[in-house]
């Protein structure tokens, strides 16, 4: 190998070199993955017909899937694959899922959505891993490495949330594409883009020296033996039999329900299985990390309704007194143009207040983001105050409470994806990483269910009436944000005691 681990780990400067290279890779990623999720509900309503309550559990369901399906890629990245194949692998399955929906997305919708989730489960959680090992346990930077690194999924996000849905609406290049071929490239330019992102980690792999490679590599770390290739080849075959599953359990939603009923529980069970080999120490550490997977499930919740419900509040409710940008570009892309600025500031934050000793610990920073999260909600309940009589209300005010979720956001997601890796033991990294995203694919099941409800509350009723139940409908999400926000930070001082060394 050109660079041993510690070699990497002992980098001088505030980041290391190789964050670049997964930085751009996971950029493409999330520009393929925010493009499809910023046409879903949209897509659905005004081409395939769907109903609004329908539209919403719809994109719960898919959502939800896409973050449950990283779990398992998680396991089997730890198990058999690694995390580099793992990632390869993924990307195959998302490039397959994006090339037949811009074959015919009304007609193979469902088929392509589903390979996207299956590829999204094996590359996510994966890289997110990777990011963690360019770091030594407890080194102080960390937590600006993964602000950074969630900055790259936030370009991505900004790119590919206006991008995709701009060309399949028409309102870019509407004059060079012809309208009944807008949604097949709006699909194929995400396929483009994941395409980009595969080259980019095939020819920077050689930088990241023993990190993510295979179990059972000579030049691993962690020494064992080699995987057999029969057991390899099984894990490519079983994805590919998840495909037509998802397919299925994704258009019929009321096998949704009982996926998340039954995969949440087990998924405990295996981890507190996995506890039992564990010392006390490490075992006290994975008990902490339950709690921030726990919690996150309420945050998650609470801040996916933009794929959701307020993409149909941007649609119905929003006028066009920003820039007279599109309402629904900036609800998908607005959150993401925010944290490309804050989270490099809020992650050399973090350093400036670590060198003088008073940098809040990370449940203090969960604590914050609830309480960030729910005085945005608190700004959106207060747009109804800028309404006319027709139920529009102000783009400029729903942009201000974008950016103070986005500031919670970015107190919790990105110190999430760090705090996993340094409260993991080195066996289980992709694992747990896998349960902070399925603690997201719960969130986002809920979140998909709030917005049937708000959908359904508004039937029969005027725009107004629906400004107003959409309003009333954020304000309690506000107010439940800032009671978990506050519950946090009272028991913070029994989590660190839980936490041990790390910080």
């Amino acid at each position: 190998m050109s660079l041993t681990l510690d070699e990497i780990q002992n980098f001088k400067g505030k980041y290391p070199k190789q964050i670049w290279s997964l930085f751009f890779s996971e950029m493409w990623e999330r520009f393929c993955f925010y493009g499809m999720r910023g046409m879903l509900v949209f897509f659905m309503i005004s081409q395939l017909n769907f109903h609004e309550k329908e539209a919403n559990l719809q994109y719960g369901a898919t959502q939800a899937f896409v973050y449950a399906f990283t779990f398992v890629g998680g396991l089997f990245a730890d198990k058999i694959l690694g995390f580099r194949k793992s990632l390869f692998w993924g990307g195959l399955l998302m490039i397959v899922g994006s090339l037949i929906l811009a074959t015919d997305p009304h007609k193979f919708f469902f088929l392509g959505i589903a390979f996207t989730v299956v590829g999204t489960g094996f590359f996510k959680p994966n890289i997110s891993s990777m990011v963690g090992q360019l770091y030594k346990p407890n080194d102080s930077r960390a937590d600006a490495g993964f602000s950074l690194f969630y900055a790259g999924i936030n370009l991505g996000a900004l790119l590919g949330g206006y991008l995709c849905i701009a060309i399949g609406k028409g309102e870019l290049f509407a004059d060079y594409i012809p309208e009944e071929l807008r949604w097949h490239l709006a699909f194929g330019f995400a396929a483009i883009v994941m395409v980009i992102s595969l080259i980019n980690f095939v020819f920077t792999q050689k930088s990241l020296g023993s990190i993510g490679l295979q179990p059972g590599h000579p030049d691993n770390e962690v020494k064992s033996a080699p995987i057999p290739k029969w057991q390899e080849y099984g894990v490519y075959f079983l994805s590919l039999i998840f495909v037509p599953i998802i397919m299925t359990m994704v258009a019929k939603t009321e096998y949704t329900d009982y996926f998340m009923w039954i995969i949440g529980p087990l998924t405990l069970i295996y981890l507190f299985y996995e506890m039992t080999k564990v010392t006390p120490a490490e075992r006290k550490k994975l008990w902490a990390a339950l709690v921030f997977i726990l919690f996150s499930i309420i945050f998650w919740g609470i801040y996916e309704q933009s794929g959701g419900s307020l993409s149909i509040f941007a649609a119905k409710n929003l006028n066009k007194d920003l820039l007279g940008l599109d309402p629904n570009g900036v609800n998908n892309s607005g959150g993401a143009f925010f944290i490309i600025f804050l989270a490099p500031l809020l992650g050399l934050l973090w350093i400036w207040l670590n060198k003088r000793k008073i940098e809040p610990n990370t449940i203090i920073k969960f604590g914050l983001g609830f309480i960030f999260l729910g005085l945005g909600y608190y700004i959106l309940f207060a747009t109804r105050l800028f309404a006319n009589l027709q139920g529009i209300t102000s783009l400029n005010f729903f942009t201000i409470a974008l950016l103070v979720i986005t500031l919670g956001e970015l107190c919790l997601s990105p110190i999430g994806l760090s705090i996993m890796t340094k409260l993991s033991t080195k066996n289980l990294q992709g694992m747990m990483m896998g349960m902070w995203f399925l603690a997201s694919a719960y969130g986002q099941y809920v979140a998909g269910i709030i917005g049937a409800g708000l959908a359904t509350a508004k039937e029969d009723s005027t725009n107004y009436d629906a400004l107003i139940t959409y309003t009333d409908g954020y304000k309690q999400l506000g107010l439940y944000a800032v009671i978990a926000g506050v519950v946090l930070i009272l028991i913070s001082p029994y989590v660190k005691k839980l936490m041990q060394d790390v910080k």
